[in-house]
């Protein structure tokens, strides 16, 4: 099961990688608008499209990594008081429970409007720039399934006693798992 986690941690990561070069994409398509919009007075029709599509693409794919590094906002002021065992199984049954059919159910819905998206040719409709909108689309699921994988993962972590709430892990330490 290690090689499976380090597998599926290392698609975590990867994602990762590919939303830090969006949002480098991000900055400079907006600085591409600013400048053609200010110093040539020509504004673009697709910067506000690819920033939308590349900042909703972006969180979303780095979600699943957000998650194993513990980088996301944890509100433990009651579990914080309870015995580390606890604390895990309380975990446990959170994202097994809770958070992961949650978001199964949107990887789910996600995966079906990409596809449905791509067979169709389907593009944005209140722009002018008329973009195909399944790679958008299929970031988002791409990005919920990752993460659903990550919470199921961790789920299992919490349940062997190898995840400490709240705990950081750097990278090193995911190719140690």
């Amino acid at each position: 099961m290690n090689v499976l986690f380090l597998r599926l941690d290392g698609i975590s990561f990867l994602l990762a990688k590919i939303s830090m070069a969006m949002v480098v994409m991000l900055v400079a398509s907006i600085l591409y608008e600013v400048i053609s919009r200010y110093v040539f007075g020509a504004p673009t029709l697709w910067s506000f499209d690819i920033s939308y599509m590349l900042n909703g693409s972006l969180f979303l794919l780095a979600s699943g990594y957000s998650l194993k590094v513990e980088s996301h906002v944890r509100i433990d002021f009651l579990s914080s008081r309870l015995s580390l065992r606890h604390q895990q199984f309380i975990n446990l049954f959170f994202y097994f429970f809770m958070i992961g059919p949650s978001f199964f159910f949107l990887s789910y819905v996600a995966g079906e409007k990409a596809i449905s998206a791509w067979v169709t040719g389907e593009v944005e409709s209140v722009s002018p720039w008329s973009p195909l909108v399944w790679p958008f689309y299929s970031a988002i699921a791409i990005g919920l399934m990752a993460f659903t994988l990550q919470v199921y993962m961790d789920g299992i972590r919490y349940l062997q006693g190898d995840k400490i709430p709240g705990e950081s892990v750097t990278k090193d330490e995911m190719s140690h798992d």
